[in-house]
């Protein structure tokens, strides 16, 4: 079975369009996404026009605020500062990667209440005390999938593979909190494969090309591809498609998969704000 992130984002970003729009017509006013990037990074561009685009589809104001490769780490501060304290501002995002001078803990500043990434310490906090809060957007996107498929979560050996600040660990705490039993696995994990092998539900992050084999993985798991790699041109996840398909439950795709999750996870965070925000309007 292939789990398709596109069908399972139309029908997410339906309801918030939907919502959206509701909101606009009784109140006025839609919820804002400002996205930072500094720097000119194709890749992160790409990206970011993505997002514009889904912002636009559900009718969420967005803005780019495009910095210069040589901002200093004081200036970007005083950006975020500034959009922490702007009313009008629901959400703030800083694409990564940022440049080399810039400490990636400056996307701590920006205020939980802004968070659309889910990375603040106060957000990851609640994710860790299984308190509501905003969840980083492909833990949570990779939890939907899951859950729209009708593929139980709790009671299931999960192994991730990458224990990334913005993937792994977090991804860890959100299935925790649905009741997995979880391992993760990295770089130095010893005889992988045969970790690998007792997942219920293998979950690849780690960014190299078809990595995981069917010799991998236990018959029957469920396989979720986090990697976005470039071979010959083509896409292609940490996954080996072809070589896993006919060995496994369940699949997703890259493209077409967990990204497009992700993507639809952030305006579903976006719209939380919101309404967080709003909290004493009636909304």
């Amino acid at each position: 079975m292939i789990l398709d992130g596109k069908i399972v984002s139309k029908t997410i970003k339906a309801k918030i369009k939907y919502a959206v729009s509701d909101v606009a017509k009784t109140k006025n006013i839609v919820p804002h996404l400002v996205v930072i990037q500094v720097g000119n990074d194709q890749a992160s561009s790409v990206y970011i026009s993505g997002k514009q685009a889904d912002c636009a589809e559900v009718g969420i104001k967005f803005t780019w605020k495009h910095l210069q490769a040589d901002t200093t780490e004081e200036e970007l501060k005083q950006v975020i500062n500034r959009l922490n304290k702007n009313k009008s501002i629901t959400a703030i995002l800083v694409q990564l990667p940022l440049p080399k001078k810039i400490n990636p803990s400056i996307l701590d500043l920006i205020s939980p209440k802004k968070d659309a990434d889910g990375l603040n310490p106060e957000n990851i906090a609640a994710l860790y005390k299984g308190k509501p809060g905003i969840i980083p957007c492909t833990p949570k996107g990779i939890v939907e999938i899951l859950k729209y498929y009708d593929l139980p979560i709790a009671g299931k050996k999960v192994v991730i593979v990458g224990r990334s600040q913005i993937v792994g660990k977090p991804l860890a705490l959100a299935l925790l909190n649905e009741d997995a039993t979880v391992s993760i696995c990295h770089s130095k994990t010893k005889n992988l494969e045969l970790e690998t092998k007792t997942a219920d539900i293998l979950i690849a992050a780690i960014g190299q090309a078809k990595f995981i084999k069917k010799d991998m993985i236990k018959k029957d798991a469920i396989l979720i591809d986090v990697g976005i790699n470039r071979v010959n041109e083509k896409l292609c996840g940490d996954i080996d498609f072809k070589d896993c398909e006919n060995h496994c439950q369940a699949i997703t795709k890259v493209p077409g998969g967990v990204g497009l999750m992700t993507r639809a996870a952030l305006l579903e965070n976006v719209f939380e704000l919101f309404l967080k925000n709003n909290a004493g309007k009636k909304l």
